[in-house]
């Protein structure tokens, strides 16, 4: 399967982009209608505000078929204080281990750096090995740990984040 990498939006990308967090956290975590709800009115609200000056969006594409994603939200309130939010990073299941995360992730990664952001941070949660691999390859260490039941489930859910370098001299 053919997969290219965009930076921007596409149509359908609101619904394409829930679905496959629905069903991939449905199917492995338990994560119900609440979790979908969430990812679905969290992804609008950005959207609708979506600034390119301090957002980022990138979708994997197979096609017509949005495949992964995962954006850079640099203009919530919090980004002042807390650095770039990384959010709905997912890949279709039939493309993992491919490369798709490792490039969407990169992606994101280097938006951070151009824009100047000191630090990026993103929340997940303890069982997401694979992910948490891609996520440290890319500079992210984990730094709280805490139980909480956000998504209607509860998990341990993880907090990382991203310094980013700076040249000294």
């Amino acid at each position: 399967m053919s997969v290219e990498i965009v930076d921007a939006y596409r149509p359908g990308a609101i619904g394409a982009i829930t679905a496959l967090h629905a069903r991939y956290y449905s199917a492995n975590w338990g994560f119900g209608l609440y979790f979908e709800a969430t990812v679905a009115a969290e992804l609008a609200a950005f959207l609708r505000r979506f600034d390119g000056a301090t957002d980022g969006i990138w979708l994997a594409l197979s096609g017509d078929e949005i495949v992964g994603s995962i954006v850079v939200d640099g203009g919530e309130p919090e980004a002042k204080t807390l650095g770039a939010h990384l959010r709905v990073f997912i890949v279709d299941e039939t493309l993992r281990g491919k490369g798709v995360g490792r490039v969407l992730l990169q992606q994101a990664v280097d938006f951070c750096d151009r824009k100047g952001y000191r630090r990026s941070y993103l929340s997940t949660f303890e069982g997401l090995d694979e992910a948490r691999r891609l996520y440290e390859r890319a500079g992210y260490r984990l730094v709280e740990e805490q139980r909480d039941n956000t998504w209607g489930v509860e998990v341990n859910e993880q907090l990382f984040e991203r310094l980013r370098r700076t040249i000294l001299g």
